[in-house]
């Protein structure tokens, strides 16, 4: 087993104890922040991106991130206490990679919960209830779909929204970007445009507090 298997299975150990606990969706919740576009455009960060946190904080953490990757959900705990610890100065934009069966699907129902302003929260119980839609030998979409309805979702309206032109354009072009910046694996991340030197949860923090204390003004 190499060294990223075995991050990835102690990561999703730590999310089973935290499953069904407010670290991930709670009933109750809102979305975080309205999930706006970003503004730049490159092959990291595209304008239609979607983006966690502060437009304008100084620590841009650049996500290529699969629905259906389990490291991507082992890894989300982490992402979200970045957050919370630094709630001014990170924001996080998600890059869709769909490298798994159920996952274009998956995204197209993201994208159609940005218009409903439920995207955070759609994309935390997806993750959360994983193993019941995104399995690559038994992906089952609808059952995705009926969990995004479970928080929320206007289905009808949803199940419109996520198979527009603009979706299409979306999924499209971050696939270019995937093969262009040449992502194998999922989670990929990038930090001010830095690629994080080693894979690790404790490297992501390490990494993302560096760049936080070189973006504050000097005393």
């Amino acid at each position: 087993m190499n060294r990223r298997n075995t991050i990835i299975l102690t990561a999703l150990a730590a999310v089973a104890i935290f499953a069904g606990s407010a670290f991930l969706y709670s009933r109750s919740a809102n979305d975080a922040a309205t999930v706006a576009p970003a503004a730049e455009d490159s092959q990291l960060v595209r304008a239609h991106s979607p983006v966690l946190g502060p437009a304008s904080a100084p620590v841009t953490i650049v996500e290529f991130f699969d629905p259906s990757c389990e490291a991507c959900r082992a890894f989300y705990p982490t992402v979200k206490q970045i957050m919370a610890t630094y709630p001014e100065e990170v924001r996080v934009v998600i890059r869709y990679t769909p490298f798994h069966p159920a996952s274009e699907e998956a995204i197209r129902i993201l994208e159609a919960a940005r218009k409903q302003d439920k995207f955070q929260r759609v994309m935390e119980w997806l993750l959360q209830n994983q193993e019941q839609w995104g399995a690559d030998g038994d992906p089952k979409a609808e059952r995705a779909w009926e969990l995004a309805q479970e928080v929320g979702l206007d289905l009808a309206k949803a199940k419109q929204d996520a198979v527009t032109a603009e979706v299409n354009a979306v999924l499209a072009q971050d696939v270019a970007d995937v093969k262009a910046v040449g992502i194998e694996g999922t989670p990929t991340f990038f930090v001010n445009g830095k690629p994080l030197p080693s894979f690790g949860m404790q490297q992501l923090t390490d990494f993302v507090k560096r760049e936080v204390e070189a973006s504050r003004p000097k005393s």
